[in-house]
């Protein structure tokens, strides 16, 4: 049971690092601890909401170490090869006969216990995966069928009367300090329990007034009837994106989503859960550094009559569908307990194509073992890929139905091709041609809808989200916004980047600037304002990339957000400077500079990669740095070439400041305000941008231009060579939430100005009522 039971001494073990990572090396368990190697071994708490209790073992009397005493749940080593939730699984049914699925086990925290015994002879360097299992009621203890060889007896007991035996050292308890980092179990569960309704309902409200409610209109004049039935079919379609995003994000997230909105009713404080889990489509707070808003306590209860042996007049176990207090970096892309050391090892493994697989946008990584949790799996056959169109064919294949349908209905040539190659895509899960479709989209109805960005995957950076957007497009608008477009080669061969560096192939980005109707999917916490797709380097190295505009979203958050911070944070002299006109070309420009700078390179021992396979979880937040600055300096590129006015420049560098607040206001656990924090902290230690004694900020105009130039130089050098630890270091100095900062954004939250928006669409709920 425990994590220094086993009597194998050919069992082995995992080596790790100091910092818990895999070394791809496995020792014998006796050399493990003969030598203090670290290894990783897991603990396993049941918990009984109802009482308040949690389940104790009783160890064996044969035990070698502290036989006959009470001690956790269930416990035991992590086996070479093997996963830390597989164990977890695997202990509770051979040692308490209990069987579990992946959702019932809540990872709570690691800790790493230390402890030199036995004259010197046995070292233990051990990281405890640290899991609690919480049941809706005790489980019977009749249910149970112990190991007689590990556990002699279980009990539950409260968790006020486990402290206190712990705190005076009862000599029947397994000693644990609760100085210590094990004191964290408690705290959790009191924590979690033991508090008001008040607090936590004010503190989500708070949380919902960062955001502005904005109702998005679109004018449909102009569309024909078979249009607007497509429009109608699209919306369905683009709904169910958000079906496969939830459950992109986390395991339990369907689950949890459908009991939040099932309890909505029930109290102020179960709306609030709802109102609140709805903006940000998980348990985590996108403008919190994901700090969780719920816990495991807030989820849903599942049961499994069959977990244990029958007991006459029970059910079986209620129990809740468990999700971590930190959000897991691979999201639901890979399993929760696998480490990168473990996919490079695999990956290493497998051939140019498998590798390509496992690293694309459109395969989830899977364990063949979660399949078997109780059988032993050869190390390097766990890990297994499932593309997309098999992992999501259920939804896939009904959303394919529907954008074939309103394919059939449209007369525009472009749109039926992009429809019908986009449900072709679902089900075959290539989705290049789709992607060469929409590219080429020239129609009044504009849609986006399939996986595309890769920011959820903080793990890698490496797999795709699901989204939609679906809007109209604006022609007059859309025609004045080519010429940015027009201009990228010249911009690429401009760029402020040395010129091994450069394409010399760079093409035209078409633009289209769309009023949005409804969007969905991976559009969670602050809303999109544009995008530049598709993501795929081969695509972009072969055909470049496309943009959309989303003008009527830009203009509520210029109205709403952008404004009233130039308000609070722009010094007097300058505030009228910041206009909507400076902040909607400096977001065009973006979006165009995500199609420049390096994409496709070559390392320097003459392989070819991708910056994003080279900088990994590193990328989405250096690419995003890289547009807004390098999209800085393109404008002011363009104004001295007589492309744009002159009367642009002061404006749009003001604009750009009050933007850099916007922005930031995100989180730093975000892309786009970690790398926002990049450069306001670059041009401030500069002295492009100035702080008052008012505590309002500036721009100086002498200094901004060299300083933009600067970073966009750094960036783009760093892309270029596919430098990660250049890229870290960069993040690492300047991505922090600085004094200056910090001074503006508590001036903004005082006078509570909205963070970001939440839009409803009227135009798409009157269509889908016209329909039903």
């Amino acid at each position: 049971m425990s994590a220094t039971d086993h009597s194998n001494e050919e069992e082995r073990f995992d080596i790790l690092t100091k910092t818990g990572q895999k070394t791809g090396i496995s020792k014998p368990r006796g050399a493990v601890h003969r030598d203090g190697d670290y290894h990783r071994a897991v603990h396993v708490w049941i918990f009984a909401e109802s009482t308040q209790e949690l389940l104790l073992q009783k160890r064996a009397d044969c035990k070698d170490s502290w036989p006959g005493l009470w001690d956790i749940s269930s416990a035991g080593h992590i086996s070479a090869g093997d996963s830390s939730l597989i164990t977890a699984r695997r202990e509770l049914q051979e040692e308490l006969g209990l069987t579990l699925p992946n959702d019932a086990f809540e990872l709570l925290f690691v800790f790493l216990q230390q402890s030199v015994t036995n004259n010197g002879n046995f070292i233990n360097n051990e990281f405890d995966d640290v899991y609690l299992v919480t049941t809706v009621s005790p489980i019977p203890l009749e249910a149970f069928t112990l190991q007689e060889s590990e556990v002699s007896a279980v009990k539950y007991i409260s968790i006020e009367e486990y402290k206190q035996a712990l705190a005076k050292e009862d000599p029947e308890y397994v000693p644990y300090s609760l100085e210590g980092q094990y004191g964290q179990l408690f705290d959790i569960i009191m924590k979690r329990y033991h508090c008001n309704v008040e607090s936590p309902s004010l503190d989500l409200q708070k949380k919902l007034n960062h955001y502005a409610p904005i109702s998005l209109t679109a004018e449909l004049t102009g569309l024909t009837k078979e249009d607007k039935e497509a429009l109608v079919l699209l919306i369905h379609a683009a709904r169910m994106m958000d079906d496969i995003f939830h459950q992109q994000v986390l395991f339990s997230n369907p689950s949890l989503r459908e009991w939040l909105k099932g309890n909505a009713h029930k109290s102020h404080f179960d709306k609030l859960k709802w109102s609140y889990y709805s903006v940000n489509k998980s348990p985590w707070s996108c403008l919190d550094e994901n700090e969780a808003f719920l816990t495991t306590a807030d989820s849903a209860i599942r049961l499994l009559p069959e977990s244990t042996k029958p007991i006459p007049g029970w059910n079986g176990i209620e129990y809740k569908a468990a999700f971590p207090l930190k959000k897991p970096p691979g999201a639901n892309f890979y399993p929760s307990d696998m480490d990168k050391m473990e996919f490079e090892l695999w990956t290493k493994g497998l051939s140019g194509d498998e590798k390509q697989d496992a690293a694309g946008f459109f395969s989830v990584i899977k364990r063949h073992s979660d399949l078997h949790s109780n059988n032993k799996v050869t190390p390097s056959s766990d890990l297994y890929s499932i593309p997309y169109s098999q992992e999501y064919s259920a939804i896939l294949s009904k959303a394919a139905e529907l954008l074939h349908k309103a394919g059939d209905l449209t007369s525009s040539p472009s749109l039926k091709k992009l429809l019908h190659s986009k449900a072709d895509a679902f089900l075959s899960n290539d989705y290049y041609d789709s992607d060469i479709a929409w590219m080429e989209l020239d129609s009044k109805v504009d849609v986006t809808i399939g996986p595309y960005e890769t920011y959820e995957d903080v793990l890698f950076g490496y797999k795709a989200t699901f989204e939609a957007f679906i809007g109209i497009r604006d022609d007059k608008a859309t025609a004045q916004v080519k010429l940015f477009g027009d201009h990228l080669q010249i911009l690429e061969q401009n760029l402020p980047l040395d010129t091994i560096y450069k394409s010399s192939e760079v093409i035209s980005a078409p633009i289209r600037v769309v009023h949005l109707v409804y969007n969905s999917g991976d559009v969670k916490g602050p809303q999109t304002v544009a995008f530049n797709l598709p993501n795929d380097e081969r695509i972009v190295k072969d055909r470049g990339t496309s943009m959309v505009m989303l003008k009527n979203v830009s203009e509520a958050k210029f109205k709403l957000i952008l404004q009233p911070i130039a308000d609070v944070c722009i010094i007097k002299e300058q505030r009228e400077l910041v206009d909507f006109d400076s902040f909607f070309t400096h977001t065009i420009c973006h979006e165009c500079c995500h199609g420049i700078g390096p994409h496709t390179i070559t390392l320097p021992d003459g392989e070819k990669s991708t910056v994003r396979l080279e900088l990994q979880e590193l990328h989405s937040a250096l690419e995003e740095a890289k547009a807004d600055i390098v999209g800085l300096w393109a404008l002011k590129f363009l104004i001295d070439k007589g492309v744009l006015p002159k009367s642009l420049v002061k404006s749009m560098y003001v604009s750009y400041l009050a933007g850099c607040f916007r922005s930031v206001r995100f989180g730093l656990e975000e892309a786009h305000g970690k790398g926002q924090a990049l450069q306001f902290n670059w041009l401030f230690e500069k002295g492009a941008f100035v702080l008052h004694p008012d505590e309002t900020f500036s721009v100086d105009f002498d200094k901004i231009e060299d300083a933009v130039e600067g970073l966009s130089r750094v960036i783009l050098t760093t892309q270029g060579k596919g430098d990660k630890d250049a890229a870290r270091q960069l993040l690492t100095k300047y991505c922090v939430m600085t004094q200056p900062l910090k001074l503006a954004l508590k001036k903004l939250e005082m006078v509570q100005v909205p963070v970001d928006i939440i839009p409803d669409f009227p135009v798409a709920d009157k269509l889908l009522q016209e329909k039903s």
